[in-house]
């Protein structure tokens, strides 16, 4: 395969990306949950304030993908901050098109995100996986990462736009099954 070039995203990369997310959640069966519209994308990366920094891996125009694209993955992440360690990396995700996985893209992917990380100083870096998706969990533990659910059972948690909402008004919430990350 020619060269992989691994770049920041650009705004005008912004409806590849969101693509590219679609597939991930419905690689994952949660396709129903992606809400994000290109335009919503395109403002939280490139906005004012930027919630977030991604790098797409992108083939040159021979050989594309099947249905023509040349954006095939996506690293996005955002710095995060830990009272025990200092600046943090938090990768959101990580994903490679199926046709392109088993090239090295992944892991040049990862590997930038990393340097992302180094040059602003960061002291960690971190993810998550679904449980199920045992490839993407050992691709990281093959890659020196620690997975602190086996090691230091930490679980992750997540409040919804209502769940914030009560939060934020101090109203108690209990009996909610659940909830899908």
């Amino acid at each position: 395969m020619a060269e992989v070039a691994v770049r920041p995203c650009k705004a005008e990369d912004c409806p590849q990306v969101v693509r590219l997310i679609r597939e991930l959640a419905e690689f994952e069966n949660l396709s129903e949950q992606v809400k994000i519209s290109d335009q919503d994308f395109c403002e939280d990366g490139f906005g004012k304030d930027p919630f977030y920094k991604c790098l797409v891996a992108e083939v040159p125009p021979e050989p594309h993908s099947q249905d023509g694209h040349r954006i095939v993955g996506y690293g996005l992440y955002f710095f995060t901050y830990s009272t025990w360690k200092g600046r943090n990396i938090y990768v959101e995700d990580l994903y490679v098109m199926p046709e392109f996985r088993g090239k090295g893209i992944g892991k040049k992917l990862m590997s930038s995100v990393a340097q992302m990380g180094l040059q602003q100083g960061c002291t960690q870096m971190r993810l998550a996986a679904l449980d199920w998706n045992r490839s993407a969990i050992d691709f990281y533990l093959r890659r020196g990462a620690v997975d602190l659910t086996a090691k230091e059972g930490w679980h992750v948690f997540r409040f919804e736009a209502d769940a914030m909402r009560g939060l934020a008004l101090g109203e108690p919430r209990s009996g909610q099954g659940p909830a899908h990350m």
